[in-house]
């Protein structure tokens, strides 16, 4: 892992956005060169996408398990920039558990503008547990890969706050009324609780908005995409092989040794023990 992830730690006023809103902004999370590279990657996968049967200019693209699709994903996993905040969030024991692309192109003439979708990540987790509210579990990183300077461009929308309110019984409009639409420059990112309330927005623009989301969770927890990488970890470096969910066992996920989870050990010898989480 780059070293240079310690310039990039977790903030006292990230921690404290995240535990009021639910979510913080990263600027410049990406450099110019790496944007490029990844909307390259992006625009290829929306061309193979376009050419499927059925699937129309409007269409949204929604893919999942990027990782090994192209080498150029690979390299946001322990991102410098965001990686310690993801750590400083959750801890060490974490994974990867998500990937995601997402191109969304100019909505068709008359399509309703606003937000639309809402939802709090991970579906039958937000029913089957029943406290309020509900524990943490995972977080995401979105990389906003083209400039969203306004409103209506199929921003992403989020309630403030709403990660501690479980399940509202909000009415459309209520959500509306609180919804704040992000807007932000590409290379950008944005850090966000799994249970803070959010949907994708009408893109009534005239220009394609590219997004992609890595989830980091728990190691204990079952991942949302395949994560079938196993011909990646005997090419990759430790902690990688951690997030891409390497274990020496089934029960390492629960009770993890040294060799589960080598994050922990970079983390004491570069932070100190006191930065080490219980």
């Amino acid at each position: 892992m780059d070293e240079s992830v310690i310039r990039y730690l977790l903030s006292d006023d990230e921690l404290a956005a995240m535990e009021r809103d639910g979510y913080f902004l990263v600027r410049g999370a990406l450099d110019a060169p790496t944007v490029a590279q990844l909307l390259a990657v992006a625009e290829r996968e929306d061309e193979r996408y376009r050419q499927q049967p059925g699937v129309g200019p409007h269409h949204v693209l929604n893919l999942h398990d990027l990782i090994d699709r192209d080498a150029s994903w690979l390299e946001l996993v322990d991102l410098a920039t965001t990686f310690g905040k993801v750590w400083g969030v959750l801890g060490w024991h974490i994974q990867l558990f998500h990937t995601q692309l997402i191109v969304t192109p100019p909505a068709p003439p008359g399509a309703d503008p606003g937000a639309y979708g809402w939802h709090q990540d991970n579906n039958r987790m937000n029913l089957d547990i029943e406290t309020i509210p509900q524990p943490r579990m995972s977080l995401k990183v979105g990389y906003f890969l083209t400039d969203l300077p306004q409103e209506g461009m199929g921003n992403l929308s989020v309630v403030p706050g709403s990660h501690r309110d479980g399940r509202p019984d909000w009415s459309l409009d209520d959500r509306r009324h609180a919804a704040v639409e992000i807007v932000a420059a590409a290379g950008d990112a944005v850090v966000f609780d799994r249970r803070l309330w959010h949907a994708a927005s009408t893109n009534t623009s005239d220009r394609t908005r590219v997004f992609a989301t890595y989830g980091y969770s728990y190691r204990w927890l079952r991942t949302k995409s395949a994560m079938h990488h196993a011909e990646l970890l005997e090419q990759v470096d430790p902690i990688r092989r951690q997030l891409l969910g390497a274990t020496s066992s089934a029960n390492g996920y629960f009770e993890p040794t040294d060799e589960d989870v080598p994050l922990r050990a970079w983390i004491r010898d570069h932070l100190g023990e006191g930065a080490v989480k219980p």
